[in-house]
């Protein structure tokens, strides 16, 4: 039995996720487009932000016991700030908690995001050793990726990624890619695309970028809609060439899902949201990774219980205000239960006669589920009929299939 401030940890009425950030926004690189940087003036007189052992300790035993009943697999998310400046024997050490908490009918597994820069032979047995699934950040090539993401000394960081990267390939780590698509490779898909697989990787996860100053202007990294919608065709068009069932990209399974009448498993697509929420060093929990602010502030787990915070009125509001405060456009869109207003995060664009504002990436959703709607349907029947996913041909109305220009030029 488990007690939580002397009494038993009370569980959550439905599952939900937590990404740790054990190192808070404190980080090796000084990424131009970062928004989790400026999470600094939450704390203003903090001067440490690594992760007590005592808050290790807190929210792996509530992040474990809080899950409901009969969940069968438990995964930890280590993103940051960078979390590799803590050390391997920091991470060692919540593996051990992970088995000491752990209830035996239930998997415990691990997701690591790192820029790769920190990364050596110790690191790479640990991750093979404890089957960590880790992440790797890199925006394409040496000239886009140096673009933005840099040190505080303004030197390009990509040779020292792809460093990191073979020391997770040398030590045979599971690994996926994580690119920011922001205004400059924005116009690079084929690049960015050939260059994923080049060096090896085979899930791609692709993350735009939109940022606005203080004043509300949209940043110049940021990607702009109709970019992003071009981007997803491109890249899809060549994945659909050649590499279904070879690579994997989290938005096109999603979509996949979808038109399976699977429940969305990003929460970007999701109808609601509020089961995911962001851990700060501290055991401060905020709504989400994207509303790391006051007013999201939900409460510190080693006050409240992680399961009292999650099931909250507050977060209960947070995530249900999604689809309440869907626009009228929205509603009324044949895309609507493709992607049901996008990020909450992304809502400011202002118009006419609507309440609540529409996603800044509205266009270029509609240009990507308008080329791409034909396909996926004829995939998603494909395994209806028990055959794979890249035998869509035979179920694809030509008809009603747009033409797919495989030598766009990016």
């Amino acid at each position: 039995m488990i007690f939580f401030r002397n009494r038993m940890i009370e569980k959550s009425r439905e599952p939900f996720h937590v990404i740790i950030k054990p190192t808070g926004p404190v980080c090796n690189l000084v990424c131009k487009y970062c928004y989790y940087l400026d999470k600094k003036s939450l704390y203003p007189d903090k001067k440490s932000f690594r992760m007590s052992a005592h808050t290790l300790e807190e929210i792996t035993k509530q992040y474990i016991h809080s899950q409901p009943e009969g969940i069968q697999e438990i995964q930890f998310a280590w993103q940051g700030g960078e979390p590799t400046l803590l050390g391997v024997d920091f991470f060692k050490k919540a593996v051990a908690l992970q088995k000491k908490y752990a209830p035996k009918e239930v998997k415990i597994s691990n997701t690591f995001q790192t820029n790769g820069i920190l990364l050596n032979d110790k690191w790479g047995r640990f991750f093979h050793d404890e089957s960590f699934l880790v992440g790797i950040s890199i925006d394409g090539p040496e000239d886009l990726h140096n673009r933005f993401r840099y040190n505080s000394r303004g030197e390009g960081s990509f040779k020292q990624v792809m460093k990191g990267l073979e020391i997770l390939k040398k030590n045979d780590v599971e690994f996926n890619t994580l690119t920011v698509v922001n205004s400059v490779n924005g116009n690079k898909p084929r690049q960015v695309y050939d260059f994923l697989k080049e060096i090896g990787s085979t899930f791609f996860q692709f993350i735009p970028i939109v940022e606005r100053s203080d004043s509300g202007a949209i940043t110049k990294e940021t990607v702009g809609p109709r970019q992003w919608g071009r981007f997803l065709q491109t890249v899809f068009d060549c994945w659909l060439s050649s590499d279904i069932g070879h690579i994997f990209i989290q938005r096109f399974d999603v979509c996949l899902g979808l038109y399976m009448g699977l429940p969305s498993s990003l929460c970007v697509f999701s109808e609601t949201c509020g089961r995911a929420a962001a851990l700060e060093h501290n055991g401060d929990l905020y709504s989400c990774d994207h509303f790391v602010f006051k007013e999201n502030y939900l409460g510190n787990i080693k006050k409240q219980s992680l399961a009292s915070l999650m099931d909250s009125p507050q977060q209960k509001k947070f995530g249900n205000d999604k689809k309440a405060a869907l626009p009228k456009k929205c509603r009324q869109c044949h895309y609507l239960s493709l992607c049901n207003g996008g990020c909450p995060a992304n809502r400011f664009i202002k118009k006419t006669g609507e309440k609540y504002s529409l996603n800044y990436l509205c266009e270029g959703y509609k240009l990507f589920f308008r080329h791409s709607l034909p396909y996926f349907r004829a995939m998603a029947q494909s395994l209806a009929y028990g055959s794979l996913a890249k035998d869509y041909k035979m179920f694809l109305d030509s008809k009603k299939a747009p033409g797919r220009n495989t030598n766009t030029k990016t």
